[in-house]
């Protein structure tokens, strides 16, 4: 299934060129037209889901086999010092294209990219309310 509205789905169907790097049923692995990095990569799965929301749970027990793959294959030839693996969900999260997508960000010594928060802390009680509440709705 795919959105004819959808960059991403017109991407993942190859309707669009890109810059791939690994394709195989479910997913294709496409360089990031505005890297972060050298080497920049995001998986598409070719069925649309707008955030891990949507995501079936055939395409989420896949998607990670994927990322180490490609993440395994990115390192040795890139070299690089590490490897972000990112998704975000939701505008306010930092999501821009509503299809699922999973960035590798190769990270190099002194790269200067920034990918952090400040911590805060977690004070017990509402550590378990949460817990229990996140609890009875997973199904």
């Amino acid at each position: 299934m795919s959105d004819s509205n959808c960059i991403f789905c017109k991407i993942a169907a190859g309707e669009i060129p890109s810059k791939t790097l690994y394709e195989d049923d479910s997913f294709r692995v496409i360089l990031d037209i505005s890297p972060a990095s050298k080497g920049h990569a995001i998986i598409l799965p070719k069925k649309h889901a707008a955030n891990v929301y949507e995501l079936s749970e055939e395409d989420a027990s896949k998607i990670f086999v994927v990322a180490k793959k490609v993440a395994t294959a990115m390192q040795k030839v890139l070299q690089c010092d590490g490897m972000n693996i990112l998704q975000n969900n939701g505008e306010v999260a930092g999501q821009s294209v509503f299809h699922l997508h999973v960035h590798l960000i190769p990270r190099y010594k002194d790269d200067k990219l920034t990918i952090k928060w400040t911590p805060g802390t977690a004070e017990d009680v509402l550590a378990d309310n949460l817990i229990e509440a996140i609890k009875r709705e997973i199904k």
